[in-house]
């Protein structure tokens, strides 16, 4: 695979890799901002991840990059097919749908309202569960699998719908430490393959991983590569103060585990 752009490259936009542009960005509600400052370009392929408080601005950006807001100043440039990938824990798991029906929503949009999905709809969805390995699994019952697999099979959804940006929110909730293992190697093969991944987190250890964080209150504070946009200075802007040291990394930071559960 071919190593990916930096971030910092001025002229990764002008080359058409950047999935997400934000100049001077302002976005809210009936004329009112809830979010200002916006600077950043997001280079396709990459994983990001955005911290913030609850009403810190994680959704509202979301809600924009879907296309739902218009900026009420500035610009922000959207190249990139996007969907939206829920927590599993807001899903409704009282529906006797399999997984495969969960997978085949995600059709739905490409086609005319009154077709109904078919076989080729199908066929995508469950592609679309092997990539996410989960095959095997396709006749099962949504509401009967684990928390993870619910996920994986949320992101086989927004993968049908042709989704070249996935936008996920908190996806890691609730999951034990395999399938948080499985799902973060799920999303290390998606940007591999060329997707674009935006996860909304509390985890700032785990964000660090990621190739970029966004963090958000408000207000941009601070976008850019880990090792320089997590600081401790940054991250108490971003929580207000609620923070503790990592163990071995004294200039980061990380919530406290009342606050990581706290959505």
């Amino acid at each position: 695979m071919s190593s990916k752009p930096d971030p910092r490259d001025d002229t990764a936009a002008s080359q058409g890799d950047a999935a997400v542009l934000a100049r001077h960005t302002e976005l809210g509600y009936a004329g009112q901002p809830v979010l200002s400052g916006l600077e950043f370009e997001i280079p396709t392929g990459t994983r990001v991840g955005v911290l913030g408080p609850n009403g810190g601005g994680k959704t509202t950006l979301f809600r924009a990059l879907l296309g739902e807001l218009t900026p009420l100043g500035g610009t922000l440039e959207v190249n990139s097919t996007t969907a939206t990938v829920a927590q599993t824990d807001r899903s409704r798991l009282d529906y006797p749908v399999s997984a495969l029906d969960v997978a085949v929503m995600g059709t739905l949009g490409r086609l005319p309202w009154w077709r109904r999905p078919g076989r080729r709809e199908r066929k995508r969805a469950l592609g679309a569960l092997e990539k996410v390995g989960l095959a095997d699994l396709a006749g099962s019952t949504f509401g009967d699998l684990s928390g993870g697999q619910r996920q994986r099979v949320l992101i086989a959804r927004a993968l049908t719908a042709d989704a070249e940006m996935l936008l996920m929110d908190e996806p890691f909730t609730g999951l034990d430490n395999k399938s948080e293992a499985r799902l973060e190697t799920l999303i290390d093969e998606l940007s591999s393959s060329g997707h674009t991944v935006l996860i909304a987190t509390h985890e700032v250890e785990q964000a660090s991983r990621w190739d970029l964080v966004l963090c958000l209150n408000k207000t941009q504070i601070s976008f850019g590569d880990p090792a320089v946009a997590l600081s401790k200075p940054v991250l108490e802007a971003t929580y207000g103060g609620h923070i503790v040291e990592i163990p071995g990394q004294p200039d980061l930071g990380v919530l406290p585990a009342h606050h990581h559960h706290d959505h």
